[in-house]
């Protein structure tokens, strides 16, 4: 199967500094994380939300990016992981 997303669901974890959401491949979930330094922009939960969801395109590319290149229990997507 391929790596799909169909739960919009996001949070913002403050500790972490990055913003959590789920892909699924079949019955798998599998854990993604973007990082906040990749919205400078924002300043807040709700800012870092809000850009998330403006690049959730190229975020779900990146991740399945990702995802094709190694098998991991959770995947944390930097800057390098865009371009």
């Amino acid at each position: 199967m391929s790596l799909s997303f169909p739960n919009p669901s996001r949070s913002y974890e403050e500790a972490g500094r990055r913003i959590r959401f789920i892909g699924h491949d079949g019955v798998f979930e599998i854990p993604f994380f973007a990082a906040a330094d990749l919205f400078p922009a924002a300043t807040s939960e709700a800012g870092y939300l809000k850009a998330f969801d403006a690049a959730r395109l190229a975020i779900n590319t990146a991740a399945r990016r990702a995802y094709s290149a190694a098998r991991k229990p959770a995947y944390v997507l930097t800057r390098a992981d865009f371009g």
